[in-house]
């Protein structure tokens, strides 16, 4: 199958640009029809298409394509299609001098989603490897705090491949992602009491002070080198509408990553009900799980190194993935990080690498083949 990466490669530059070139923020609904309509034109013409609602309410429906086989293993390919760039923000692919593809979502992760549609389309024609293949494309993992809807459907397939970001070792070798962290954002709400901040301070209670405490008391607890890992991060504070009032509400958010969720209870639990007489009310309102498939994927890995001639290592990531869902509903055999190489994520000069849409497919294809012992 390795053969084929140079055709995925050709074929995955085009429809990059063609997703790149439309902007589709997470939750925007004519962007995301636009490149689930596109998505959709590059699937395999003996696919089949649906659409399965989204797990986040007033989002694009997710959209999934089918292939049968009469081989005996099924095999899901994973991405999606929204990403965190506004509009105005947006920036169609420019080929910058040299090896980059610049634009708007080209790494997170519509580079991996083009390597995934051509995957597809080579399995079409591979109908002998497999019993039943398919790809999900949703439109809302960028800024999903719902449950995953997805799980279930999908728990009895045999492998998943998620197509994130690829990367590197230090050595140079390709690598894709077999642990993740799991991540939670912590939720914090501040109810005070209002006064006039010259003449009658004394009366108010701030929830601004109250949440920055809080603030301190979350960073005290992160602990990166500790028996989880964990990293505790205060990121937005919102309190306060006028200059010249004690703030009397407001709101505290807080990223979390761990190796496992259970780790973020002890933080949780130590934030007070209340603090100078500001209640507060602790949530987490986005909690995803960690994913350690190393010892599941260690046969493949290896088999597909064999494959594809030298080595491609086992890598973990501290970002959140939907892969991370799947490993945890019940797919063991879940790998990530089978997309293009590249930087930038979530900024102006987000890249991919031109000349990695062709190793990448040489890693996917090989992948693949030793998942299905082709």
């Amino acid at each position: 199958m390795i053969d084929a990466a140079p055709r995925m490669a050709l074929a995955a530059e085009r429809e990059l640009e063609a997703l790149v070139g439309v902007s589709s923020p997470s939750g925007d609904l004519d962007g995301a029809e636009e490149c689930v309509a596109l998505a959709t034109a590059f699937m395999p013409t003996e696919a089949a298409v649906e659409r399965l609602e989204c797990s986040t309410p007033g989002h694009a429906r997710d959209l999934v394509g089918w292939l049968r086989g009469s081989g005996e293993r099924r095999v899901l390919l994973l991405g999606h299609l929204d990403t965190v760039v506004s509009h105005e923000a947006h920036r169609p692919l420019r080929r910058d001098d040299g090896d980059r593809l610049t634009g708007s979502g080209t790494v997170d992760m519509k580079g991996g989603v083009a390597l995934s549609l051509g995957l597809m389309r080579e399995l079409a024609a591979r109908p002998e490897l497999f019993d039943e293949a398919a790809i999900l494309l949703v439109n809302d993992e960028e800024w999903r705090t719902a449950s995953f809807a997805h799980t279930e459907r999908f728990a009895g397939f045999d492998a998943c491949l998620c197509f994130e970001a690829g990367e590197r070792t230090k050595d140079g070798d390709e690598a894709v992602i077999v642990k993740r962290k799991a991540a939670a954002t912590l939720h914090v709400q501040a109810h005070g009491r209002s006064s006039h901040s010259g003449s009658a301070p004394e009366k108010g209670r701030s929830a601004l002070l109250a949440l920055a405490t809080v603030a301190q008391l979350v960073a005290a607890h992160c602990d990166p080198t500790g028996p989880d890992r964990l990293t505790a991060v205060p990121t937005i504070l919102r309190s306060g509408d006028a200059f010249n009032v004690v703030p009397p509400s407001g709101e505290l958010l807080c990223d979390l990553r761990a190796d496992r969720l259970g780790a973020f209870d002890p933080l949780l639990e130590a934030i007070p009900a209340e603090h100078d007489e500001v209640s507060l009310e602790p949530s987490m309102v986005r909690a995803w799980p960690g994913m350690d498939s190393r010892a599941a994927t260690a046969e493949v890995l290896a088999a597909a190194s064999e494959a594809l001639g030298s080595p491609i290592a086992a890598a973990e990531r501290g970002g959140a993935s939907d892969a991370s869902h799947m490993a945890a509903g019940g797919i063991e055999l879940t790998l990530d990080g089978l997309g293009p190489r590249g930087g930038g994520a979530h900024t102006p000069h987000e890249w991919v690498s031109a000349e990695s849409l062709r190793t990448r497919a040489e890693v996917a294809l090989a992948v693949t083949a030793a998942l299905l012992g082709a």
